[in-house]
């Protein structure tokens, strides 16, 4: 006879965990419980029942439900969760197929009730489950609240008679704390992945009710029918409309690269006082410039609405990796924007990046090149805005605003030619992943290409940001190139043996924390 461990991941389930054990009992040969520290007696009730138990801290379903499984002595699992039980067709079929050569997996329906009631209609039911599968054939993925079993392709699978008993809400409070709390968890999980409308928070919200009412057939149950319908909707609503709001808060810090050109970063530092919208928090990444450098960010720190930070080593050499793994070390807000000390950037710079800060992806912004008259005209004079079709400006085309177009117009791509962090964009999460700037790569050149490499090779994307988001480069003699094909030489190696992580790199300056912090509104739209 083929042997079964059950597992359940359970917290403050004292009312339900003991029914759900009971029916366990009959088929399977061990039972596992992973409870995430509760508060009232379920760990008692589960020790009387005489299960493997085990407490451990909960980080998400899919993690707490593969830890479980981990515990398992035997290679077929059944898993439940504490508030369902098996039927007894359903006993009766596991049994059955214990005796005979099993196949991978075993699908099974669920059957919820409400207030005591079965419910067959609003698309509770036949509600398929795979619940009974060999664990080396498959594992629980997923994040939130959508995990579910993925077995091996081509896997056996077959349908089990009989269901799984689901107590799901005693009463309309029970379902609208629900509610609440897992659509929190999918806001949460799928913020800055996937985009949401207004128009969207509607027509999913009424075509929820539609579906459930009408074409589910709820309204057949009256009243329950009703209620689950309208709850249905209300789930979709909120939560819609809580991944909008969450997309709409994201902290930034703006990472200032510099070196002795104060006149330069003096008007980059009044463009982003301009901003429509400022950053969380600006940092001046050093290179090591001169005294008067410092002075000019004394001068205007006490102009900044926004904390300054100045990050500065000492200048033995082009080290521009080096200072920006010091100063993004030093950023505490998720998103990071990345501009050189001679960029005068449009009004609206900072916003638009906010607006195309989407997971899984960097952003290469455009510059526009402004001739050494314009740009001693513009130091001068302290210009900071320019016209596409004004004398001394190349690439025009990059200075042309247009927002609307930006979301069309702003691609994905491939190509490693204009790779720039004198306008980049980024996660910090995804430049600390890769380990930040490659540092060792010294002298002028590649640094940023070997970095925006290897977040591809994560699967980071690159897209280019189109009428929006670009700034005026301020004309400046070229760096040596001295250290160039050395430079070329680590990038080729990076492509060539598709490298993610560097050696070194960022983690050196971050004492065993990575000081990424959300804005306190986000927290307040999630709880």
């Amino acid at each position: 006879m083929n042997k079964i461990s059950a597992v359940i991941i359970t917290f403050n389930e004292e009312f339900t965990i003991g029914r759900c054990i009971d029916s366990l009992i009959p088929v399977a040969d061990e039972i596992i419980v992973v409870d995430s520290f509760s508060t009232d007696g379920t760990k008692k009730v589960c020790l009387e029942k005489g299960v493997r138990f085990f407490q451990r801290e909960f980080i998400g379903f899919a993690d707490q439900k593969n830890y479980a499984v981990s515990q398992a002595s035997y290679d077929y699992v059944l898993s439940l969760d504490s508030d369902e039980c098996l039927s007894d067709e359903l006993i009766a079929s596991i049994l059955e197929i214990k005796n005979l050569s099993l196949c991978d997996g075993y699908t099974m329906n669920r059957l919820s009730s409400y207030a005591g009631e079965w419910i067959k209609t609003c698309g509770w039911y036949p509600d398929s489950k795979l619940r009974l599968w060999n664990k080396n054939k498959g594992t629980w993925f997923g994040r939130g609240i959508h995990e579910k079993v993925e077995l091996d392709k081509g896997a056996c699978i077959r349908h089990l008679k009989g269901d799984i008993l689901h107590l799901a809400y005693d009463n309309i409070t029970q379902f609208l704390e629900k509610i609440q709390r897992y659509s929190a968890i999918y806001a949460r999980e799928h913020r800055y992945h996937i985009p949401v409308s207004v128009f969207k928070v509607i027509y999913k919200t009424v075509f929820a009710f539609i579906k459930s009412y009408i074409i589910k057939f709820g309204i057949i149950d009256g009243y329950k029918g009703l209620l689950i319908s309208a709850c249905n909707a209300n789930f979709v609503f909120y939560k819609y409309s809580k991944l909008l709001e969450a997309n709409r808060v994201l902290t930034t810090s703006l990472i200032v690269s510099t070196y002795n050109r104060e006149d330069a970063l003096e008007l980059t530092l009044l463009s982003i006082l301009n901003q429509s919208e400022l950053p969380n928090e600006l940092i001046i990444a050093d290179d090591g410039s001169r005294s008067q450098t410092k002075e000019v960010i004394d001068k205007y720190r006490r102009k900044f609405p926004i904390p300054v930070f100045h990050i500065w080593h000492e200048d033995t050499g082009f080290r521009a990796g080096q200072i920006r793994n010091k100063a993004i070390a030093k950023a505490s807000s998720e998103y990071i924007i990345s501009i050189d000390g001679d960029m005068v950037l449009h009004t609206k710079f900072i916003h638009m990046h906010k607006n195309s800060a989407w997971k899984g992806r960097f952003v290469q912004g455009s510059r526009v090149l402004l001739s050494k008259n314009k740009t001693e005209e513009a130091l001068k004079t302290k210009t900071l805005k320019f016209f596409a079709f004004e004398r001394g400006i190349s690439n025009r085309f990059n200075a042309i605003f247009f927002p609307f177009l930006a979301p069309l117009f702003s691609r994905r791509s491939k190509r490693l030619e204009g790779t720039r962090t004198c306008n980049m964009a980024f996660w910090k999460e995804d430049f600390l992943e890769i380990n930040g700037f490659n540092e060792d790569i010294v002298g002028w050149g590649r640094e940023d290409t070997e970095m925006a490499v290897r977040l591809m090779n994560c699967g980071v994307d690159r897209v280019n940001l189109k009428f929006g988001g670009f700034g005026y480069h301020l004309y400046h003699k070229e760096n040596s190139r001295s250290q160039l094909l050395k430079n070329d030489s680590i990038l080729k190696s990076t492509i060539n043996s598709n490298l993610k992580h560097c050696t070194n790199g960022v983690n050196k300056y971050l004492n065993g924390s990575n000081n990424i912090t959300v804005d306190p509104k986000l927290e307040e739209i999630l709880s």
